[in-house]
């Protein structure tokens, strides 16, 4: 039986509204939530980027049924002796109610440090050191560290008494089967069944197979079909370019500016565009049969309380009884 999400999108909402809309999904019987981690957002149309860790604690006392994740990138903004010590810190509050989910960033929001921004490949070589760092102090070591990271006696006192899992974020194929060899499981984006199944085989052909595997599934509902396209084109017509571009654009102008002319049309391969729920009861029928054990709802539109209170009556129920 898979597990049904809803996606708090901090790029498009205020923390306060997400907090509410959270509550609305576990009334509406959602039983998971994955927050976005942003410093800036897609477009200026979005116009939010609320601080994730702040806001998960609030939420996750707000919301007792649910469970959460979160998709972060250690390593550059962030320090991963921190987000060790921040994930330790829900996992303990929240038992049973939290996993960390990691990818290896974009440029619109790691780049604020500064810093050189690296390669793809030497991106990855600091994702995985930053998670046997994590490891390590999660297991009670001392640790020192010299590398792409950098640590020196660090040591974590409050660490919870079961470790959340560690899920890693992959768009291609190659990451995937990369991820398969050391994640806990693995987090994509949805995309054509064929190009999915691809993530799907790589992740388990690298070591994955058993491992849980977490859905974001992009979508926009509305009342009818143009406005539901229109209203996701308004929103989400920046993220639909590919991994190389997403990764190294650096500012909401310049997505702006890659997104100015892409057309409504344009985005039914990226985003699921349909007024009916039953096309999308069968489109995430199809995810489940792929092995998804978490199907992570993105309504792109603004609508969301329209959206989570369709989507708690007519899409839920029939995907998640026994």
């Amino acid at each position: 039986m898979a597990k049904i999400g809803y996606h708090a999108s901090h790029e498009q909402f205020k923390p306060s509204e997400l907090l509410k809309y959270v509550q609305m999904a576990e009334q509406a019987g959602f039983t998971l939530a994955l927050s976005s981690d942003h410093f800036h957002p897609w477009s200026e149309a979005q116009g939010q980027s609320g601080f994730a860790w702040s806001w998960l604690g609030a939420a996750m006392q707000a919301t007792p049924t649910l469970s959460y994740r979160v998709v972060c990138a250690p390593g550059q903004r962030y320090h991963p002796a921190i987000i060790a010590q921040a994930a330790a810190t829900l996992a303990e509050m929240f038992p049973d109610r939290f996993w960390l989910t990691v990818g290896s960033g974009q440029a619109l929001n790691e780049r604020i440090t500064g810093d050189k921004w690296p390669t793809k490949s030497d991106r990855n070589t600091r994702l995985k050191e930053c998670v046997d760092i994590i490891r390590a102090l999660w297991a009670g070591e001392t640790v020192t560290q010299s590398g792409l990271v950098c640590v020196e006696q660090a040591k974590l006192y409050t660490r919870p008494e079961k470790l959340p899992l560690i899920i890693g974020a992959a768009v291609t194929s190659q990451t995937a089967e990369w991820l398969g060899s050391w994640a806990d499981g693995l987090i994509t984006i949805s995309r054509p069944p064929e190009k999915l199944k691809t993530v799907v085989d790589a992740f388990r052909r690298g070591g994955g197979e058993g491992k849980p595997m977490i859905l974001k599934v992009q979508l926009s509902y509305d009342r009818d079909e143009e406005t539901a396209k229109h209203k996701a084109h308004h929103q989400w017509r920046n993220n639909i370019f590919k991994n190389i571009l997403m990764t190294e654009l650096r500012t909401p102008e310049q997505f702006d500016a890659a997104g100015e002319f892409v057309q409504p049309e344009e985005l039914s391969e990226h985003v699921r565009i349909s007024p009916d729920p039953q096309q999308h009861i069968e489109w995430l029928q199809n995810d489940i049969e792929l092995g998804f054990d978490e199907l992570i709802l993105h309504n792109v539109n603004r609508e969301q309380e329209q959206f989570i209170e369709v989507f708690g009556e007519k899409v839920v129920p029939p995907l998640t009884k026994s």
